[in-house]
């Protein structure tokens, strides 16, 4: 089975992480099938798992507009700025369809981070570098609506950490399963 994933996005995770880091993740994460319509993150309702997103759709909607704001797919991560900032979630995160997510529990996240000073170094540059992306992403939707203004177009990711990122993507697709 041939996996499409948003490479750029997984890059982020998996392509920054060490093959060490991604057996963690297996061994502490637990595969999850999710059916549609199901929530996985409410708006304002404390979280205590990371999931990314091994397959299927998910949408974000916030209820100040009351409609879907994004659409994530495989290889996306959510929960995580909930993780950064112990804060509530900004928005509210379903099942489009069926899905299969790797659900990492917060606390054990935490503790890892707190005692393995290399994984953390990865995981927040990560982090960092997924919500960087995901930060001018926004910006080119609402340049979007205001087509006068500038575009930055993001780089093309190496192909071989592409390689890498898709390897280890399918690994923890494929555990357990």
């Amino acid at each position: 089975m041939k996996i499409e994933i948003t490479m750029k996005r997984a890059l982020c995770i998996l392509g920054e992480l060490s093959d060490r880091d991604i057996d963690w993740l297996v061994e502490v994460g637990r595969r999850e099938q999710v059916p549609a319509g199901r929530v996985l993150i409410y708006e304002g309702r404390p979280v205590d798992t990371l999931y990314i997103l091994l397959d299927g759709t998910l949408i974000v909607s916030i209820s100040a507009v009351e409609r879907q704001i994004a659409r994530l797919s495989s290889g996306e991560v959510v929960g995580e700025m909930s993780f950064i900032d112990s804060r509530p979630p900004s928005a509210t995160v379903q099942t489009l369809e069926a899905c299969l997510v790797l659900a990492v529990p917060q606390s054990q996240l935490a503790e890892k981070l707190q005692h393995d000073e290399g994984f953390a170094s990865r995981f927040y540059r990560a982090l960092a570098m997924l919500l960087s992306q995901r930060l001018r992403g926004t910006v080119k939707q609402l340049s979007e609506d205001t087509p006068k203004l500038p575009v930055m177009s993001e780089p093309e990711p190496e192909t071989e950490l592409v390689a890498i990122a898709q390897a280890r993507f399918e690994r923890l697709l494929n555990v357990g399963g």
